[in-house]
């Protein structure tokens, strides 16, 4: 069987305007393929972000000091990623790089995994700082920025995109920076305006840290394709017309 993406030895050597339509990618002539659906949802995660971030700062008496917070960062990286792809859903562009859109599953993941699954190594160098005032946006911030958020981008993830597209490198590049962090925290807490945290939640920290990503390219390595619209010409690898 052909393969579409490779030149005869023809065309290979042809000149002028032939030869160049006849050595162009069938990826670089295929129609531009929008996906409205998935825009609108990447909208309502980027929204969702920014919407648990507002309350985070009205809650709070020092909205600046918030931008230490990783969950803070995690979820403003979410909202801008998230807000780039629906553009790009929107307007038929390729997608985000793998690199950055996948990296928001981890980030995202490890706040929320020290929020309810591990307490005792939570610190509010990672998570939220808490008030100790009740009210609407006390209540309401968590939720966006610890449950919706997250779970809508791993629903992103698992329903709206191919497997298999995360390399072997991204388990070492994506927790680069979460372990920059929290040397960050160790070193200077009172700049993240958190205690430093002990040596159990620290090596309890690195560990999920350096988890997260091996769990969500293993994972991305053996889940099923979801089941996309199919052009005619296949945007994403090499199959025959339809």
């Amino acid at each position: 069987m052909s393969d579409p993406t490779r030149t005869s030895q023809s065309t290979r050597h042809a000149t002028g305007p032939a030869g160049a339509a006849a050595r162009t990618p069938a990826a670089a002539v295929a129609p531009t393929s929008r996906h409205p659906l998935a825009a609108a949802f990447r909208l309502l995660i980027a929204a969702a972000a920014l919407t648990g971030l507002v309350l985070a700062a009205l809650g709070t008496g020092a909205p600046a000091q918030l931008l230490t917070c990783f969950t803070v960062q995690a979820n403003l990286a979410a909202a801008l990623v998230s807000a780039c792809s629906a553009h790009r859903a929107w307007t038929g562009r390729h997608p985000v790089s793998p690199r950055i859109a996948g990296a928001l599953v981890p980030f995202l993941a490890l706040p929320a995994l020290l929020h309810y699954v591990l307490p005792a190594a939570d610190t509010t160098a990672f998570t939220l700082p808490t008030t100790g005032t009740s009210g609407v946006a006390q209540a309401l911030s968590p939720q966006l920025l610890y449950t919706v958020t997250p779970l809508a981008t791993l629903a992103d993830w698992l329903l709206l995109t191919t497997p298999r597209g995360f390399r072997p490198s991204y388990a070492w590049q994506w927790p680069a920076y979460p372990l920059l962090y929290l040397a960050f925290t160790l070193a200077l807490p009172a700049a993240t305006g958190a205690p430093s945290p002990t040596v159990a939640p620290a090596v309890t920290l690195g560990l999920a840290i350096c988890a997260l990503p091996l769990i969500t390219i293993g994972i991305d390595q053996v889940r099923p394709a979801p089941r996309l619209h199919h052009n005619r010409i296949s945007p994403t690898g090499i199959s025959p017309l339809k």
